[in-house]
C-alpha cells in the first residue's frame, strides 16, 4: 500500500480548503501520495503531531515554539523543513493618531493600548515583550485591550488587527499594534485614513510559519515533499494561484533563526512552559 503524507492545516478561513485541495491535486499528479487534515485551532493540531495523527503541520510561529517546547522535553525531535518567502524578516508596529500628541512611548504612561488576539505572535506577544524591554508593563505603565478575535488561530486572520485599528481612528485606544503588512494594508483600503497616522514604535524582525515535522515523520516522502514543494515556480500557470492564495511568490528551506523575539516573549508573557503546556488563563480556543 502507498504511504501517503498526512498534513495539518488550521482552517482559519474557507479559504484554506481552495488552497489544500490544489495542493493535494499538484502533489498527487507528481507521485507524491498526499492528504491533510483541518483542525480547529492549532494548539489541538500541534497535539495531534505528539499523538501520530499526522505526519506534517503547516504551523503558526507560536505553534511551532510549542512544538518545539514539547519535543525538547520528551526527548524527541521536530524540524521546520520549509517556510515562504512572505514569512521571513518581517515586523510589528505600534501606531497613533497624527495630532494626538503622543511622540514617544513614555507619552503613554497610563493610556490605553490596543492589541489583537492574546494568542497572536504578532499584535500581542511580541508587542508586548517590546514594550517590556522598553520598561512598560500592562497593567502597571499602560491599559491593554485585546482585540480577541478567533482564539486558538494564533492570529492568523486580520480581525484583532482591524478591530485594533478601528478603535485607534474612533478615539476609543490611544495607539493600535498590528503587523507591518496588516498596516499597509489597512492603509490602502482606508480603514486607516492617509496622513492620520504614524508609526511611533517598530519590533525587531521575527519570522512566521513553517513546515513542521512530527516526531517519527518518515523521512522518505518528508523529503520528497520538500523536493516537490521548492520546486514550485511563480511563472507556473497551474502553481500561481495557488502560492497567491497562499500568500507567496516562493518556498525557501525552513530556518529557526527568526523565532528568538517569540520565544522570549512566550517566556515573558508566560504563555507556555517549557513543557509546552498552556499557562495563558485569558486563553480560550
Amino acid at each position: 500500500m502507498t504511504q501517503v503524507l498526512r498534513m495539518g492545516a488550521v482552517a482559519y478561513a474557507p479559504k484554506v480548503v481552495t488552497i489544500w485541495e490544489g495542493f493535494k491535486a499538484w502533489f498527487d499528479e507528481r507521485g507524491l501520495a498526499f492528504d491533510y487534515i483541518l483542525y480547529s485551532n492549532y494548539e489541538r493540531q500541534v497535539e495531534a503531531q505528539f499523538a501520530g495523527e499526522i505526519d506534517l503541520a503547516w504551523n503558526s510561529p507560536l505553534a511551532w515554539e510549542r512544538a518545539r517546547r514539547i519535543a525538547a522535553a520528551r526527548g524527541v525531535k521536530v524540524e521546520a523543513i520549509a517556510m515562504r518567502d512572505t514569512d521571513c524578516d518581517l515586523s510589528s508596529v505600534l501606531v497613533v493618531r497624527k495630532n494626538a500628541g503622543i511622540d514617544t512611548l513614555a507619552a503613554l504612561q497610563g493610556k490605553t493600548i490596543g492589541f489583537g488576539a492574546v494568542d497572536s505572535p504578532q499584535a500581542t506577544l511580541i508587542p508586548k515583550d517590546h514594550l517590556r524591554q522598553a520598561g512598560m508593563i500592562a497593567g502597571r505603565d499602560y491599559t491593554d485591550r485585546l482585540f480577541d478575535v478567533l482564539g486558538g488561530k494564533h492570529g492568523d486572520h486580520i480581525g484583532g488587527e482591524r478591530d485594533a485599528a478601528l478603535a485607534l481612528m474612533a478615539g476609543e485606544i490611544d495607539a493600535a499594534w498590528m503587523i507591518d503588512g496588516n498596516h499597509q494594508a489597512f492603509a490602502n483600503e482606508g480603514t486607516l485614513p492617509a496622513g492620520e497616522t504614524r508609526i511611533l514604535e517598530r519590533t525587531g524582525l521575527f519570522d512566521h510559519c513553517n513546515f513542521t515535522t512530527s516526531p517519527n515523520a518518515p523521512e522518505a516522502i518528508i523529503t520528497q515533499f520538500c523536493e516537490l514543494l521548492l520546486s514550485m515556480r511563480w511563472d507556473d500557470p497551474v502553481v500561481r494561484p495557488l502560492l497567491e492564495l497562499e500568500g507567496l511568490r516562493e518556498w525557501r528551506t525552513g530556518r529557526t533563526s527568526g523565532y528568538a523575539l517569540l520565544e522570549r516573549a512566550v517566556d515573558d508573557e508566560q504563555f507556555y512552559d517549557q513543557q509546552g503546556n498552556i499557562l495563558a488563563s485569558n486563553y480560550r480556543y
